[in-house]
């Protein structure tokens, strides 16, 4: 049975090595960053580097493997109707909000739900690292120049994802304007054997 994740918030959860989770994108358009944690040592973590000199890829999918810091595996893609995923921002955060859209006070961000989420796993904001940003359009120009574009993702669109290892999951709707085509909506997921 799916689990909501409201718009612009956040939950953190266990899975074992071999448990499958799904991420859906139900009403389209909507980003989910995901981190991942050894479950046994929480200094392994999820990285973005080595995912994408393992993988060759900055576009990470279906067949592709998530890497950690160790260079051990995560997880395993197994399916997505979507394609466009990447670890080319980092997650949204009141930083964010303040020096890129000029936020003068509180807004939502994946940072600040990921932290609050995470904290009862005993992670600090500081172990945080760099997200797996399902569903993220951004796209780059010959010079590297990026830009972010709304989601391609449609209703029902989901990546399933296979443990390599047990883990902490934290996971986010995403709660940037510019990532999610100016609007928000939620994210669900299930963890299933």
């Amino acid at each position: 049975m799916a689990q909501i994740i409201e718009k612009q918030s956040g939950v953190a959860f266990q899975i074992q090595k071999g448990q499958k989770l799904k991420v859906i994108d139900p009403k389209g358009g909507q980003v989910s960053d995901m981190v991942l944690f050894n479950a046994h040592d929480r200094r392994e973590k999820i990285s973005s580097g080595k995912t994408m000199d393992f993988e060759e890829s900055i576009l990470i999918t279906e067949g592709n493997y998530l890497w950690s810091n160790r260079s051990n595996k995560m997880m395993h893609v197994l399916e997505d109707t979507n394609g466009r995923n990447d670890f080319l921002l980092a997650p949204c955060s009141p930083a964010t909000f303040k020096i890129m859209y000029d936020v003068d006070g509180y807004h939502p961000s994946c940072f600040e739900n990921l932290r609050t989420h995470l904290t009862k796993f005993n992670i600090d904001a500081d172990d945080i690292p760099t997200a797996f940003n399902i569903f993220m359009n951004v796209q780059f120009d010959a010079e590297g120049k990026l830009s972010v574009e709304p989601p391609l993702s449609k209703a029902g669109d989901y990546v399933l994802f296979e443990a390599q290892m047990d883990l902490i999951v934290g996971l986010t709707a995403c709660s940037a304007e510019d990532s999610n085509g100016g609007t928000f909506k939620p994210i669900h997921y299930e963890v299933m054997d």
